[in-house]
């Protein structure tokens, strides 16, 4: 089945995802954890503070420990952008040279379009990264940054954008909006019946 054949090459693309996803979370948990390894270097910058503040504990503790902290929110930040750039760059090199990720070769599946190669991936690329990885990362950012009203409805979004993508490929048509921004129709190789309706060009 076409929609079955579509639905299972984007589940083995999101399982690369929540690999990586998984190891840049072990990552970032040990370059936390190795910040005590740093609590002498901080220590030794709260002790000076400690000395130019005129016996000001309070203070000087909340420095060592918004230090810290802003390393860690740091490191966060830092996994969830090297996530989203990984997310594209996977895309991108993969619909620019093959044509198809892989989780489509895996199903039999290629990304067709009119447009230049490059140009197709680039669109197709930015859309899927957006809906599948980077608007969810935005709200987390967000969340470990307290923002958490902003943080909700970025969700929100996330949530509406990752349904436009995903839901149309269960219509007749099965183009989805990465499909649409990007000009492309997603087809079966080797077989006689289209795994999404031709491209049509309109004015």
């Amino acid at each position: 089945m076409p929609k079955l054949r579509r639905v299972l090459a984007w589940f083995v693309d999101f399982a690369l995802v929540v690999a990586l996803a998984s190891a840049l979370a072990v990552l970032t948990f040990h370059r936390v954890s190795a910040l005590v390894t740093d609590v002498p270097e901080l220590a030794t910058r709260g002790g000076f503070d400690l000395l130019t503040s005129r016996g000001d504990v309070l203070d000087a503790s909340q420095g060592l420990g918004l230090s810290l902290w802003n390393k860690s929110v740091l490191y966060v930040e830092q996994a969830f952008g090297l996530l989203v750039l990984t997310v594209f760059l996977y895309q991108w090199a993969c619909l620019a040279l093959a044509g198809r990720t892989l989780g489509k070769a895996l199903t039999g599946l290629k990304v067709t379009s009119n447009l230049p190669r490059r140009v197709r991936a680039a669109r197709r690329a930015a859309v899927t990264t957006a809906a599948d990885v980077a608007v969810y990362a935005v709200a987390c950012v967000l969340l470990v940054e307290g923002q958490v009203v902003l943080s909700v409805l970025v969700w929100a979004v996330a949530v509406v954008l990752f349904l436009l993508n995903a839901l149309p490929v269960l219509s007749p048509g099965r183009r989805s909006l990465a499909d649409r921004v990007a000009g492309t129709a997603v087809t079966g190789i080797g077989l006689s019946t289209p795994v999404a309706t031709p491209l049509v060009r309109t004015s």
